[in-house]
């Protein structure tokens, strides 16, 4: 038997792509220097607490039944051609 337990898996993280206003964006990136963090800790933060303290999110989470099981983020994931619109 161990003596130390192994390390929580943490999480897998995966990009996502967002447009938002140049006022958002703003507001963002000093609220993020405001805590010391990047932007992107502070979208997760606070969509996490979004979903945590919205009751009718989870009575709809809690009746959610995908059409067939298969990965989500197929659904989110650009065109090619849009792809190569945003390298430009």
């Amino acid at each position: 038997m161990a003596i130390l337990k192994a390390p929580p898996a943490e999480p897998k993280n995966e990009t996502l792509q967002l447009r938002v206003s140049q006022d958002l964006k703003f507001k963002l990136m000093r609220y993020a220097e405001f805590i010391h963090a990047n932007a992107s800790y502070v979208v997760t933060a606070a969509l996490e607490r979004l979903f945590c303290k919205d009751a009718e999110f989870h009575e709809f989470l809690a009746s959610y039944k995908p059409e067939k099981s298969r990965d989500h983020s197929e659904e989110e994931r650009p065109l090619k051609s849009e792809i190569n619109s945003l390298i430009k």
